[in-house]
């Protein structure tokens, strides 16, 4: 029992280590101002997912009759023999956070859909007719806070009544490309596998700190295809529209109040200052060999590490 516990520490340990220096790659790559905040988005998706599938664990399990030449990290084994000897304190503190986490995310779940709903339900007597936006449902709701994407496996664009009012014809369509592409393109549902990990690997800081990235360059990168359909602008004078509406009217200003302003800083600095289409290709391109490298290694690094019988090798 014991000595499955330990390789369990073990495959654990060792996976967290290089999963934790794809991170440190991935932080230093995406500092890097050139490159598009696309490319930089998927780096830290890629990153997420690296945390959250032990693939080493996995390489070791179907292949280990041909990993005789893996060599075991001797500390971490030692780590995971002293875990072994205290396996019921360890797996009672990580099972009670992993209990909270889970509950967190499941209040959180119902919290929005219930406000989803009252936006839904709450509609107005003559309600606007669903729209379509490239196969994408587009809902106008009385009680919906500012624009947003609803649904995980099936989603669909809602946006406050009356924001056709306050928002021109150009800077409504800014807004829809933004949120079209976050529907596209399925963060909800990355989002939500992200949170599902972090259940588990709720113990790590660099997982928490993952969660602010993915949510920076998720925006950043739906902006950045608000740039190149040359409506920029546009989402600048929108941002600036929803985050300070026009106070003459206070019910409306407070049903359109923005999370629309979410890192609105950064936001602001990426509209107003796109980068040359030929230079950002460039840099996205060597942006994604490079970490493609780094996260290719350190999965080979895992595997390497990997020891099929390092209980007896690591035992004194």
């Amino acid at each position: 029992m014991h000595e499955h516990i330990a390789r369990t520490v073990y495959y654990l340990g060792v996976h967290l280590v290089f999963a934790s220096m794809v991170w440190l790659a991935a932080w230093f790559l995406t500092w890097i101002p050139r490159g598009s905040a696309t490319t930089k988005y998927w780096i830290w998706v890629a990153t997420s997912l690296n945390f959250i599938l032990p693939l080493g664990a996995v390489l070791d399990r179907l292949w280990r009759a041909h990993l005789a030449w893996a060599t075991p990290l001797g500390a971490i084994g030692t780590a995971g023999l002293v875990a072994a000897e205290n396996a019921a304190l360890i797996s009672a503190v990580w099972l009670l956070g992993a209990t909270l986490m889970f509950t967190r995310l499941c209040l959180q779940i119902r919290s929005e859909r219930r406000q989803a709903q009252a936006a839904a339900g709450r509609s107005a007597p003559n309600p606007r007719p669903v729209l379509l936006a490239h196969g994408i449902p587009v809902r106008f709701a009385e009680r919906q806070p500012a624009p947003a994407v609803d649904g995980v496996l099936r989603p669909h664009i809602s946006l406050p009544s009356g924001i056709d009012r306050l928002l021109s014809e150009h800077e409504l369509n800014a807004v829809l490309i933004h949120e079209l592409t976050h529907a596209k393109r399925r963060d909800n549902l990355i989002r939500l596998i992200y949170e599902v990990g972090l259940c588990a690997l709720w113990f790590h800081p660099l997982v928490w700190i993952t969660g602010s990235r993915l949510a920076l360059y998720q925006e950043l990168s739906c902006d950045e295809s608000v740039i190149q359909s040359a409506n920029g602008g546009d989402l600048v004078s929108a941002l600036a529209k929803l985050a300070n509406p026009d106070l003459a009217n206070p019910e409306e200003a407070f049903l359109l109040q923005a999370t629309a302003s979410s890192f609105i800083s950064h936001r602001l600095a990426r509209l107003v200052a796109p980068q040359p289409r030929s230079t950002c290709r460039a840099a996205s391109a060597l942006l994604t060999v490079t970490f493609s490298a780094v996260l290719l290694a350190g999965v080979l690094e895992t595997v390497s590490h990997t020891a099929c019988c390092f209980v007896a090798r690591t035992k004194p």
